[in-house]
């Protein structure tokens, strides 16, 4: 069984609002359906197996909680799967540059 650590990228889902709880003036094919959350991050729970309920940071910061779908997802637009060396650059980037500032 795959199983996700700490720190590891993975993939949520969520159900944000269903069906009946969408707003009164969207579209009727909009409102039949339920409102879902899909997002990529960093596990923040000490592991995760899919089908669990993780939290997980988004690159941008966010803490987002749902059900754990996906270990290191692949970007469907055929980029290959991520690098996992490369995913901390941009955090460490803007850490350096916040410390440059003073």
């Amino acid at each position: 069984m795959n199983k996700a650590v700490r720190g590891d990228w993975v993939q949520i889902h969520r159900i944000v609002l269903e069906a009946g709880q969408r707003a009164a003036g969207v579209p009727e094919d909009t409102a039949r359906v339920p409102l879902e959350l899909r997002a990529k991050g960093f596990l923040l729970d000490e592991e995760g197996v899919p089908g669990q309920e993780v939290r997980v940071r988004t690159v941008i910061g966010r803490e987002v909680r749902g059900t754990l779908i996906s270990i290191n997802p692949s970007y469907p637009h055929d980029f290959g799967r991520p690098v996992p060396e490369l995913l901390a650059v941009g955090p460490q980037l803007r850490k350096m540059l916040r410390e440059a500032d003073g």
